[in-house]
């Protein structure tokens, strides 16, 4: 029965003293705003002020509902306000490529400039399981290349990207522009300390051939490129991984085969792809993986958006 307009227009008329100023202020004219309160007064079934008083009086129920207008105004005025203002928001991300981190870092500087009231939380490790905490609501986003089938998340192609075998300069292999299954039976392949069924050198390069080199599980990325600049391995890994090391001259990476491309996808609960917030953030990094990484290419095709 009271409207937001009625609280309006009693503080209008208690800060103006009269009909005619409050109708001035409130751009209305004087004869609607009378018929205004007459019509308002007659639904309530009591009076609001005292017609022609000088000073103008509120009767006793008029001074309740203007009470009740300081109070409830300023309240609504505060919460539109906050409803345009920008809130801090955490966004839990979660990288299940030990190399990606490299790459995504820079990513997020037009992301931030963007949504600069987004904090990112990482949460990483080789031990960490990243896809059931999302399915738990423990995260946001994760970065992936595997899918779960039948899992509830939804998968957004991030880029395509090409695994690289990577030897010490001085390795026989060096000199061999397109390295075959049969060239690494012997040798030991250094590894992140993950089930081989997860490699896709293991799954897609290897285990077709039947070659099953020795393998040796690694943690630290840094420590491995060291390792296989020290002719104590060799490594297969995104190129972004290895450029600064192979500019430097202390790695070199060749093509397995025609070419181990692999699927970077970005996975998010079923049902909130489509969050602003989410959206921004597969957007600039994807952009920017596209637009900087060597041996990438773009997954973002018409159609190519893939749920399981």
């Amino acid at each position: 029965m009271i409207e937001l307009k009625h609280l309006r227009t009693l503080q209008a008329l208690r800060n103006t003293g009269s009909l005619a100023a409050a109708a001035a202020q409130l751009h209305q004219t004087q004869s609607a705003l009378s018929h205004q309160f007459s019509d308002l007064e007659q639904r309530l079934g009591f009076r609001l002020f005292v017609r022609k008083s000088q000073p103008l009086r509120f009767t006793p129920q008029g001074d309740i509902l203007l009470q009740l207008a300081e109070q409830v105004l300023p309240q609504i005025q505060q919460a539109l306000q906050a409803c345009h203002e920008p809130h801090q928001t955490t966004l839990r991300v979660a990288i299940e490529c030990h190399s990606c981190i490299q790459w995504l870092t820079p990513a997020l500087d037009k992301f931030r400039q963007s949504w600069p009231q987004v904090v990112m939380d990482f949460k990483s490790g080789v031990t960490f399981d990243p896809q059931p905490a999302l399915q738990q609501g423990e995260l946001d986003v994760v970065l992936t290349s595997d899918i779960l089938a039948r899992s509830g998340l939804f998968y957004s192609p991030m880029f395509d990207y090409e695994v690289r075998l990577v030897l010490a300069t001085d390795h026989p292999l060096a000199q061999v522009e397109q390295i075959s299954p049969e060239d690494l039976a012997d040798e030991v392949l250094m590894i992140y300390p993950v089930q081989r069924q997860r490699l896709d050198i293991w799954r897609h390069f290897l285990q077709p051939a039947g070659v099953s080199p020795a393998l040796k599980s690694v943690d630290n990325t840094l420590l491995m490129i060291q390792m296989v600049s020290a002719r104590m391995g060799i490594a297969a890994l995104p190129h972004w991984v290895v450029e600064s090391f192979e500019k430097q001259g202390l790695v070199v990476t060749r093509t397995l085969g025609d070419g181990l491309w692999s699927r970077l996808y970005a996975a998010v609960r079923e049902g909130e792809q489509r969050q602003p917030v989410l959206e921004a953030f597969i957007r600039f990094a994807r952009q920017h993986a596209c637009e900087h990484l060597p041996f990438v290419r773009d997954a973002a095709l018409p159609g190519a958006v893939l749920q399981r």
